[in-house]
């Protein structure tokens, strides 16, 4: 296993591993407790219409991505505060048109898309050094946005209506926050895929509410649980032959599963004694 670490490729593996963990250790707390799973699922799907573009501009889709998932993440969130139309209906209408938008795209790019896959599907072996420092940058704008603006976030989360008496924009704060979302599935879709990242996104966030309802904790154990869970998939990935976003999916789940199954039979035996 240690000498896997002098291959390049193995060190752009695990950099993006920790990256992609502390995104969405950070920004899955926050979808899990604001229950906004949906409207997440739905940015995430959106935005491989900017993958589409990216292809047929020739350019690096992961640029192309960035700022169609931020354009999903305000559409969204104003239809779905501000439509007459119910919000899971408005939500589903969107993430199929920007799927559809990238499906054509794709098909009007002359030639064959290289690693689409790999964006549908995720491929962490294949994270090329500059999108190592796209997710770098984007998570320093994450952690800055969340200390910034961490005490708004919390009351965003736990009581909005308050928060609107107290004259805070929450309306504003809601699509900041929408925007957050975005740039955590630009970090997390060379890692997983889009069509898996919103599971990276909630499992280990809502593994981390099962030991602690302080959102600062939450957050902690969110994001060491996501780096040690991500880098035993691609070890496992690795050693199998396996996809590797499939296998952290895998893998996570699978943790889940033991650690909610242990915590019951616990708290079962102890309610007997």
């Amino acid at each position: 296993m240690f000498e896997l670490l002098q291959y390049g490729f193995v060190q752009n593996a695990l950099a993006a591993a920790v990256l992609a963990s502390i995104a969405c250790g950070i920004i899955g707390v926050y979808v899990v407790v604001k229950k906004i799973v949906f409207i997440s699922g739905g940015i995430a799907h959106a935005s491989f219409g900017g993958i589409g573009l990216g292809y047929y501009l020739d350019i690096n889709p992961m640029f192309g991505v960035l700022p169609f998932s931020i354009l999903s993440a305000l559409v969204m969130g104003t239809v779905s505060k501000k439509s007459k139309i119910p919000e899971d209906s408005a939500i589903g209408i969107l993430w199929s048109l920007g799927m559809a938008i990238g499906i054509i795209f794709v098909y009007l790019t002359p030639g064959y898309a290289p690693d689409l896959m790999t964006y549908l599907f995720g491929n962490i072996l294949t994270v090329p050094r500059l999108d190592i420092y796209l997710m770098l940058a984007l998570d320093l704008v994450i952690v800055g946005a969340v200390y910034l603006f961490y005490k708004e976030f919390l009351s965003l989360c736990f009581d909005e209506e308050f928060t609107t008496v107290q004259g805070v924009p929450t309306q504003k704060l809601y699509l900041l926050l929408l925007c957050i979302i975005a740039l955590t599935i630009v970090v997390l879709i060379k890692v997983v895929g889009i069509i898996l990242v919103i599971a990276l996104l909630t499992i280990p966030a809502t593994l981390s509410r099962k030991f602690t309802h302080d959102l600062k904790r939450m957050m902690l154990i969110s994001t060491v649980f996501g780096i040690v869970i991500s880098i035993a998939g691609i070890g496992l990935s690795y050693a199998i032959d396996a996809p590797s976003g499939a296998t952290i999916i895998l893998v996570l789940s699978l943790v889940y599963g033991l650690v909610v199954f242990g915590m019951e039979v616990f708290e079962g035996r102890g309610a007997l004694n």
